[in-house]
């Protein structure tokens, strides 16, 4: 593997997704678990060399030393993680601390702003449902935090007795007849109903949707407004910051 590579992860509480890119290809992708040896192993095991490591986490400090540890060990590289700024070029943080903003979110609207040319609001749908509008000026107009789809049915199987079921998620809008379709029909409303009502409250210039996250699929037919689906659109913004600061 060439000695340019460069290794970014996005790293959660529980779980973080990397990829491996050189010369501006993604060679490698895959999840990785701290506690499961096998999904390690392939981390580890991508490629003999690396010229950097960037990492976005939203994880604990904990979390960050364990995995900044494993990859020094394995690479010799210091990894470096991004952190959320008052602003970056002209995408302007509208926290009066900046640094609480989960970094995730900072970056997906920073790849939004490389995107669009105009006001951009930026869906991203995982473990939880985010909904962030930027103004054309660059200006970070605020967001939303919503408990994503697993959340939501966890929340309903550990706090109710009759609540059980086992037949495999299909998300649609129409009243369920069951009460697994009832609880993932509802879901589906509550996830598309925050969108659908942000957007609609978003007064001025209709903003171009981005959706990203393991949910956005789901979220983008549903909501039916268009929009377009980035798989790797917290990674865009990992390499746009570290374009600044490198």
């Amino acid at each position: 593997m060439n000695s340019t590579a460069c290794l970014q992860l996005d790293v959660g509480n529980s779980s973080a997704k990397w990829r491996l890119v050189c010369a501006d290809e993604v060679v490698a992708r895959g999840h990785y678990h701290h506690e499961d040896a096998a999904l390690r192993e392939t981390l580890l095991n991508s490629c003999d060399t690396v010229a950097q490591i960037w990492i976005a986490s939203v994880a604990g400090a904990v979390r960050e030393a364990q995995i900044s540890e494993l990859l020094t060990h394995r690479w010799g590289v210091q990894p470096w993680f991004a952190r959320t700024p008052p602003r970056t070029g002209d995408l302007i943080n509208s926290y009066e601390q900046p640094g609480r903003m989960g970094v995730d979110r900072w970056l997906v609207m920073l790849a939004a702003r490389a995107r669009c040319s105009g006001r951009s609001c930026v869906v991203d749908c995982g473990s939880a449902l985010t909904i962030d509008l930027v103004a054309a000026d660059g200006r970070h107009e605020g967001g939303f935090i919503i408990p994503g789809p697993e959340l939501m049915e966890r929340a309903l199987l550990l706090d109710t007795d009759r609540v059980r079921f086992d037949e495999i998620p299909r998300y649609a809008l129409q009243p369920g007849v069951s009460t697994a379709e009832a609880v993932y029909h509802g879901t589906a409303l509550a996830q598309v109903g925050a969108v659908a009502l942000a957007l609609d409250r978003a007064v001025g210039e209709p903003p171009e949707l981005l959706f990203t996250g393991g949910g956005g699929h789901m979220v983008q037919a549903l909501l039916d407004r268009g929009g377009e689906w980035v798989e790797d659109l917290v990674f865009e913004g990992l390499e746009l910051m570290a374009a600044e600061v490198h």
